[in-house]
């Protein structure tokens, strides 16, 4: 891109996120005035715009507080505890996990609204006619954030490219929402581009339609999801166009998936969004951030945690579970993947807390942290090997779709057809190239668990609790929930700016 291009973007993408009326971009009418403030006159330069939308992606995916939160924190692999006077945040991290949040939660409302911009963006994109490569990667965007709101919340804003922005947007709800998502990503597969994997590409919309057809009867009955063998069969045509295609194979080390050089080096990721190290980025550091302790190289802040029953679902060898990784543990000492118990530096000298107490992350963890001990509290998760290179812009590409998740939704596909064999050796493949012992059987349960190893801290987890039938369960630091936690309420605000929107029911 040139410099007015990449300037075009920018002010595109700051405009999205401001803070001011354009609530509204997302809910309902904007006048023609904020619309050529967005895109720039009669003939604005499309390239910039489908830029802006690509960075505007960023804001609600990678940020800890939007759609992250909501997948993550909601569910048994994530708990964001109040440490005495952190973290507080007004109750927001604890409400999420105890499934006790309401309307008017700031993070879900922004998650929504950011989403939206995102639906916006490109919708508005399409009106200038742009050619059909790119018009398949805004679509994409679209369909993909599209799929987010109905997942979350089951409403789906739209209006037609070219339409009247006076107009509130309409609402598809349901199997009509996912209807649509199916047609769009069909339609646009043979106009996306094959790679590489920071643009919407061909693979991309597959692994999306798998993830929409496993998911059709979820849509069409949240609390009581069928299986079709038809739309089963759909997720093992799509995941064999893949396997067969050569083009992915599962790396050797889990975590170069995640690296500061993962855009070069990963054989298994589908989907990123770029991040350009030292330049220009999301928030991928949250990361490593949000979990690590002051006294850590980088000092993080102290915050999320996983808890000790997903710890205990991992075999010691399997590498998942943590591992040494170069340019990281022999820079500060910290290891990836679940950091438990004592903590050293890079030289192997044990570390200490702010009260001068062993840093030595503890099983136990709750809601609401008062002791001694409550820095130190959970077992902390590094994901993302850190990147000491770029300053606050991370190098690390942020990961949408995975090859594994491709094969694990096939084998799931396969146990819901009653392949229990076909299923059993995809996972044993995934299971081996981790370093777990292989399986003499799987079912439904133990997928699961497979899907929780393989995909922690990847935003899937409250989607796979959804359709396993296990999201209402109790689980530590969680009663059992009711049926209307199966959605997120629509934002109150968003529920004022546009009267086409209904509120989800038990809200």
């Amino acid at each position: 891109m040139n410099c007015k291009s990449i300037l075009t973007a920018i002010i595109l993408s700051s405009f999205l996120f401001s803070c001011t009326k354009l609530d509204e971009d997302v809910d309902s009418a904007i006048t023609g005035d904020q619309a050529d403030q967005l895109f720039g006159g009669a003939n604005p330069d499309v390239s910039a715009l489908l830029e802006g939308a690509y960075i505007a992606m960023r804001n609600p995916y990678q940020d800890q507080s939007q759609v992250w939160a909501a997948g993550q924190h909601t569910t048994d692999e994530t708990i964001g505890p109040t440490r005495g006077g952190d973290w507080d945040d007004n109750g927001v991290w604890r409400v999420l996990h105890s499934h006790q949040w309401d309307a008017d939660h700031s993070f879900l409302a922004d998650a929504y609204r950011n989403v939206g911009r995102v639906v916006f963006a490109t919708t508005d994109l399409l009106k200038f006619n742009p050619p059909a490569s790119q018009a398949s990667q805004a679509r994409y965007l679209r369909a993909f954030a599209s799929f987010t709101w109905l997942d979350g919340w089951d409403q789906v804003p739209y209006r037609e490219p070219g339409g009247d922005l006076a107009d509130l947007p309409q609402v598809r709800k349901g199997s009509e929402a996912l209807d649509w998502i199916i047609s769009e990503l069909t339609a646009i597969i043979p106009d996306l581009p094959d790679g590489p994997a920071y643009l919407a590409n061909k693979d991309a919309a597959r692994t999306l339609l798998m993830k929409c057809y496993l998911n059709k009867g979820v849509y069409a009955n949240r609390a009581s999801p069928s299986f079709d063998a038809a739309d089963m069969q759909q997720v093992i045509t799509y995941a064999d166009q893949m396997i067969n295609s050569g083009k992915y194979q599962l790396q050797a080390n889990f975590y170069d998936n995640f690296a500061p050089t993962n855009d070069a080096i990963s054989k298994e990721n589908i989907w990123t969004g770029e991040n350009r190290g030292g330049s220009s980025s999301g928030n991928v550091r949250f990361y490593w951030f949000c979990t690590l302790h002051y006294n850590n190289n980088p000092s993080g802040w102290n915050g999320f945690t996983t808890l000790s029953d997903f710890y205990d679902k991992f075999e010691a060898t399997d590498t998942r579970r943590g591992a040494s990784y170069t340019g990281v543990t022999n820079v500060s000492g910290i290891r990836v993947g679940l950091l438990e118990g004592q903590q050293y530096d890079q030289n192997g000298v044990a570390l200490k807390d702010r009260k001068n107490n062993p840093l030595a992350f503890t099983r136990e963890v709750k809601l609401k942290e008062t002791g001694n001990n409550l820095e130190v509290t959970g077992i902390r998760v590094i994901k993302y090997p850190i990147d000491y290179g770029s300053g606050d812009n991370v190098n690390n590409d942020f990961v949408y779709f995975r090859y594994a998740d491709v094969l694990l939704m096939k084998a799931e596909a396969l146990l819901r057809t009653n392949d229990a064999a076909g299923a059993l050796t995809l996972v044993n493949q995934l299971r081996t190239i981790r370093g777990a012992s292989t399986l003499g059987s799987v079912d439904l349960n133990q997928l699961l668990d497979e899907r929780s190893r393989e995909l922690y801290w990847e935003g899937w987890r409250r989607n796979d609790l959804v359709r396993f039938g296990k999201f209402l369960d109790a689980w530590q630091e969680k009663g059992a929930s009711g049926p209307e936690r199966l959605l997120f309420p629509i934002p109150n605000r968003s529920l004022a700016a546009n009267p086409n929107l209904v509120q989800n029911p038990g809200y």
